[in-house]
């Protein structure tokens, strides 16, 4: 296996491990959308964002390492950013109904 063959074997690695944490998110946020009957929980909405301040971290780290292009780092949290954004608007119409 050449040097250039361990890279891409090696930054596809990083890129499926980051989807997969990402996917965790993912499904946090499915989650909390699925119930906005329920009230807006701080430690629920605590746990996300540590969450993503990690995964944040280790993108940065991967973008670093040159295990991942800083342009498909920031289309993974550019798109975790909007469906949180999305979950929170949706938390604030529901506390207003109420």
């Amino acid at each position: 296996m050449s040097s250039s063959e361990i890279m891409l074997n090696l930054n596809q690695k990083a890129i499926n491990l980051l989807q997969e944490d990402a996917d965790k998110i993912e499904k946090l946020i499915e989650v909390q959308m699925d119930t906005l009957t329920n009230r807006r929980c701080p430690l629920y909405e605590e746990v996300l964002d540590t969450q993503m301040y990690g995964l944040s971290r280790e993108i940065d780290f991967a973008v670093r390492a040159g295990l991942l292009t800083e342009t498909i780092g920031k289309e993974i949290m550019s798109r975790l950013e909007r469906n949180l954004a999305k979950l929170y608007e949706a938390l604030s119409v529901n506390e207003g109904n109420e």
